[in-house]
């Protein structure tokens, strides 16, 4: 009978752990985002709504846990009655053979002395399968991550292959994500020779962010490929490949260890002196105001830093690394003007001897650049010189000019005196530079 019952209660006990499991997870998720997020909540007045929607979920997680508790109050009570009705059987069945002379006094207590030593083996056996169940179901969601299939992979043959000054090269690339019906990127030419610098354009949407996340091979193409020296990428171990390609991207990430670990996680090896030299090119000199200076902990993912302070911390990450290609995901968007130009002035001497691409969202950014290249519609239709493209691509014309009066708008809301001017002469400035260029 205790095999049956054992049977049938771990089938349902595995059912209602999993979804308590699952339940404490979406709780979970709720309370790190409302902490995350809380000047949101609090700046949108939407406090209640918050509360409501973690209150319901704390409420299905109390009923799940009230099943699962009464589930394993039923199995134990099952496995603790058992035993006492087979003692209660033995009891009243040994005084009828004592009283009939089958058996002496001495083997009827020997029996039960015996029996009360194995009834806690029995009573066990429901604890064990309960623990035993729950931690199943908690290693089958860590399995489930673990046993992932990677889709970054070492090429077969493992060597790292010798590379030259790094041309990058995009070959009729393509790419769609998983599930998706329509591809991002198509049909995706751009080629850019070493030490030069090409600034990518495009309407919100067009695909920018994910074509810097294919150099590095954060995603594979679906179509088409991306070399190196003439060397696919997919070729290439991923150790040695991002070794040559650093990345900062417009969401800059930090992690809960000191400012100088943070700069230094794609290059331990980094001197004190490259070290204050990526900071000032950046213009990260605060973290020498920090309590510890260098030493000083961050926290999680940095938020005791403003957004352009994280910002600048992850440029000068990626320059640290002294990288044969560098892609800038417009890693100056959450800077004010003065510091942004003064992070451009520095980043002019950097990218002198790399091959880069950057992301531009801002006009300003457009003239770090030695070409421009136009994403349209996942494609890239126009390459060329900034000022030739102005000239001739009203498509290009026309997303600067709005970038522009966003430009102007952020200077006016900062209250910058010449911002006026400045936004009303954005465009002919732009193009004065792009012709001294």
């Amino acid at each position: 009978p205790l095999i049956y019952v054992g049977v049938r209660f771990e089938r349902r006990y595995n059912v209602v752990s999993r979804q308590v499991q699952d339940q404490q997870g979406e709780a979970a998720t709720d309370v790190e985002e409302s902490v995350l997020g809380i000047r949101i909540i609090k700046a949108l007045g939407r406090r209640d709504l918050v509360f409501r929607r973690f209150d319901a979920k704390a409420v299905r997680l109390q009923g799940l846990e009230l099943g699962k508790v009464k589930l394993l109050a039923f199995i134990w009570a099952i496995f603790e009655l058992q035993p006492q009705l087979v003692l209660a059987g033995v009891l009243v069945g040994g005084s009828f053979a004592v009283a009939g002379g089958a058996m002496t006094l001495g083997t009827l207590v020997s029996f039960i002395a015996l029996f009360t030593v194995m009834v806690w083996p029995i009573l066990s056996i429901g604890w064990l399968l309960a623990s035993t169940l729950e931690a199943a179901t908690a290693a089958d969601r860590i399995f489930e991550l673990l046993d992932a299939e990677p889709t970054i992979l070492d090429p077969p043959h493992g060597p790292e292959q010798r590379l030259g000054a790094g041309r990058l090269r995009l070959e009729r690339v393509g790419f769609t994500y998983p599930d998706a019906t329509a591809p991002v990127l198509q049909d995706v030419d751009l080629e850019i020779i070493p030490g030069e610098t090409v600034a990518l354009v495009g309407a919100t949407g067009s695909g920018k962010t994910t074509l810097t996340a294919l150099v590095p091979r954060l995603y594979d193409v679906t179509a088409g490929r991306i070399t190196i020296d003439g060397v696919d990428i997919r070729d290439l171990p991923v150790s040695q490949l991002r070794s040559q390609v650093a990345t900062a991207f417009e969401d800059a990430t930090l992690f809960s260890m000191s400012a100088r670990e943070n700069l230094t996680l794609g290059r331990p090896e980094a001197t004190d002196d490259e070290v204050a030299e990526a900071i000032e090119i950046a213009q990260a000199t605060f973290v020498y105001d920090l309590p510890w200076g260098l030493d000083t902990r961050l926290g999680e993912q940095g938020m005791s830093l403003s957004g352009g302070q994280r910002q600048r911390l992850a440029l000068a990450r990626a320059v640290l690394g002294r990288p044969t290609v560098l892609v800038l995901d417009d890693p100056l968007s959450a800077l004010d003007v003065h510091t942004e130009s003064l992070v451009e002035e520095a980043l002019r001497r950097v990218l002198v001897g790399t091959t880069a691409l950057v992301v531009a969202h801002r006009p300003s950014t457009v003239l770090l650049a030695d070409r421009v290249a136009l994403l349209d519609g996942g494609t890239i239709t126009h390459v060329g010189r900034h000022s030739d493209l102005l000239a001739t691509v009203p498509a290009y014309r026309s997303i600067l000019s709005a970038q522009t009066e966003d430009e102007g708008a952020d200077s006016d809301d900062s209250g910058d005196d010449d911002s006026d001017e400045a936004a009303d002469g954005g465009s002919r400035q732009m193009q004065d530079e792009g012709v001294g260029r």
